[in-house]
């Protein structure tokens, strides 16, 4: 089992105590199972070494079982955490509503100016910086050239959405388990919907209308969802109700999948030859569109914010500030090399031509992030910002409700008309009862 698998499996939960024998202070740290965390945790002993006063407890959670404890605990100031993962959507909310601790006294060594300005501007709450990026990312196609080249055909730079289908069916094998396309299936705002919401995007659709009166049960959402059970039944790899990124992973570095359509940071894990049976065989292209100006691709940062009820608040900065420092790249391009840095967030990264030559995804990766915009996230106007999410406290309850209802369609449990119209009732009742 290679490095990245075998921490993968060892870490659906795990608690890592460091030595610390001589620590004042310990710093619990909440993070996901996703490989730049495991990398992080593997380093952590660099940070020990320059910091005995610190203690690093780790807890290393799957996603959505993430964004539940972190939720719980900062909503009631518990102080189980002193260092949280959490992302684009989280930040805004959360800050506004004085959970979590300014980041703004940041050692000018550190450059906050360096980071992305679309990166640095989601994590900012009226000039408050309330989290620092640990990697960012937006979503690309990935692909098999050689499946490719043997469907005979040529994936175009900037793909369309019937041609992915053509591109599915062409390259599905399903005696040889090999599947045209690999998508995100298992239920939760951060999983199916995540992708979903930025397909819809493509497709016209959008959560609400100006007035905030939910769309999902209409023509375009109807459109989008029949196209993403399209490939997902006839070319996606069975179970895919229950598959997320990491399961995704799994499968295309298997050689499993033709297409996988997720996020930009997987380029490092699908063409890595220690974890990847087709490291040399793997393709990019920018997220599909479908005519209609906007392209289904999602911005988002995996970012470590410091909660309000943490009792370690000054130590917890200073692994924040180590974790997602240009040092930290550089120990990261030192350990593992350039391709395994962690992208997406500085400016010195894209200019850096070691990382340039290492990652030749980079440049596609950084015009996906400047492309997608949260402020104009649809074809038609919309009440509110985010791109694969609505940017409400709300939204996280409904849109893993709709997940569920429409990966319960995916399992074949009902239609999609069903799942749709069930989707529209429970958005129009929560809601209305918050009041928009």
């Amino acid at each position: 089992m290679s490095q990245i698998k075998s921490l993968y499996a060892a870490t659906a939960m795990v608690l890592v105590t460091a030595s610390g024998a001589f620590a004042e202070t310990t710093v619990t740290i909440a993070t996901v199972n996703n490989g730049d965390m495991i990398r992080m945790q593997g380093l952590a002993s660099e940070f020990e070494a320059q910091h005995p006063e610190i203690q690093l407890e780790w807890v290393t959670l799957e996603e959505n079982v993430l964004r539940q404890r972190v939720t719980q605990d900062v909503a009631a100031k518990g102080g189980q955490f002193d260092v949280m993962t959490i992302g684009t959507y989280e930040v805004p909310i959360w800050g506004q509503q004085g959970w979590l601790v300014s980041l703004n006294d940041m050692p000018e060594a550190w450059d906050a100016d360096d980071l992305l300005p679309a990166i640095r501007n989601g994590l900012t709450v009226d000039g408050e910086l309330y989290a620092a990026p640990f990697y960012g990312e937006s979503s690309m196609v990935m692909y098999r050239t050689d499946l490719m080249e043997q469907a005979g055909l040529e994936m175009p730079e900037a793909p369309s959405w019937d041609f992915i289908k053509e591109a599915a069916a062409a390259m599905t094998d399903k005696e040889n388990e090999t599947y045209g396309i690999c998508l995100r299936g298992k239920a939760g705002w951060g999983e199916n919907m995540a992708f979903l919401t930025a397909m819809a995007n493509s497709f016209g659709a959008r959560w609400f209308d100006e007035n905030w009166q939910p769309e999902l049960d209409g023509e375009e959402w109807t459109s989008a969802v029949n196209f993403y059970m399209d490939l997902m039944t006839n070319y996606g790899p069975p179970g895919a109700s229950t598959n997320g990124f990491n399961e995704n992973l799994s499968l295309f570095q298997q050689g499993k999948c033709g297409m996988w359509i997720d996020a930009t940071v997987a380029a490092s894990f699908v063409t890595n030859p220690d974890d990847s049976t087709v490291a040399d065989k793997v393709g990019f292209a920018l997220a599909p569109d479908n005519g209609l100006g906007r392209r289904g691709n999602w911005l988002w940062a995996w970012s470590l914010a410091v909660p309000a009820g943490s009792d370690a608040t000054e130590e917890a900065k200073t692994f924040i500030q180590w974790a997602t420092s240009k040092d930290y790249t550089a120990l990261v391009a030192e350990k593992e090399g350039w391709a395994n840095v962690p992208p997406g967030t500085r400016t010195s990264l894209y200019e850096n031509a070691e990382y340039q030559a290492a990652a030749p995804w980079a440049e596609m990766t950084l015009g996906s992030i400047k492309a997608a915009d949260p402020t104009d996230p649809s074809v038609k106007p919309v009440p509110y910002t985010g791109v694969q999410f609505v940017a409400i406290p709300e939204f996280a309850g409904i849109a893993t409700q709709v997940g569920q209802e429409i990966s319960a369609a995916l399992a074949g449990q009902q239609s999609v008309e069903q799942a749709l119209d069930k989707a529209q009732m429970l958005t129009l009742d929560e809601i209305e009862a918050a009041g928009y």
